[in-house]
């Protein structure tokens, strides 16, 4: 009689498979050595976690130097949440707009703490293109999409943020960011100025749901060259707009 493996092993074994999975997103190419020392497993262990992997093509391994990479069948996973989403298909007409109208890049992002995550983007071609992609992670506190999100979250999602400084103009004090939360709230619309990228502003607003609850954020974002201090001010009630006009087809009673 064939014993029958505990639910807790297999419950294991699916968090280390996970957990392999997410080294090799990171840090695409690694090799079996290498993606055993990151997940701190035998590598024996890590080949038979794999095999599945392997099998259903969420992960490939090159054949030639033995390198780990994503395979397309995460691209298939990713591409049925995106479609399930229909946040996108509402949003896009106003991020097109948006972007035709100040000529920068925008962004539409959702909450994924402690991140948010980048679902579409909307560039124009004439411009230095932004490094963001979409299904990138990105810190809530020194972006401005996530300080547009975080603005309107409980106090204890502040509270438990680690704020690693991306510059040196990074907000790292917890009362600091909670004065410019309450500064976003206030305005409309929240502003990352040089603090996750040097030479890069954002000028970003929260979007809401049918429950009137913050379900994504959208922005602007390029150069400081072109997006200067004084131009903030100008996009500010602008993307704010944008914002607005989303959540309303979102169905948000009071936007």
């Amino acid at each position: 009689m064939l014993a029958l493996v505990p639910d807790r092993n297999q419950s294991t074994s699916l968090r280390r498979a996970l957990a392999v999975l997410d080294h090799v997103r990171e840090r695409p190419g690694l090799s079996l050595t290498q993606l055993a020392e990151a997940a701190g497993l035998p590598k024996s262990t890590v080949l038979r976690l794999t095999a599945p992997l392997l099998e259903t093509k969420l992960l490939e391994r090159d054949r030639r130097t033995g390198a780990y990479r994503l395979g397309h069948g995460t691209l298939r996973l990713g591409q049925a949440y995106l479609a399930t989403l229909d946040l996108r298909a509402v949003a896009a007409e106003e991020s097109h707009r948006l972007m035709s109208e100040v000529r920068e890049t925008v962004h539409l992002v959702v909450y994924d703490p402690p991140h948010v995550v980048y679902i579409d983007k909307v560039e124009n071609d004439a411009n230095v293109r932004m490094a963001s992609r979409i299904g990138s992670r990105g810190p809530v506190h020194s972006t401005a999409v996530g300080k547009a999100i975080l603005a309107w979250q409980p106090d204890d999602a502040v509270a438990e943020l680690t704020l690693e400084p991306r510059t040196k103009h990074t907000i790292i004090d917890h009362d600091r960011l909670r004065a410019e939360l309450a500064h976003i709230r206030r305005r409309g619309y929240a502003v990352d100025d040089r603090e996750n990228e040097p030479e890069v502003r954002c000028v970003a607003a929260p979007i809401f749901n049918h429950n009137d609850a913050v379900a994504a954020a959208i922005s602007v974002s390029g150069l400081t060259s072109r997006i200067t201090a004084a131009r903030v001010r100008e996009l500010g009630p602008l993307v704010a707009g944008a914002a607005a006009r989303i959540s309303r087809k979102l169905g948000s009673p009071n936007r």
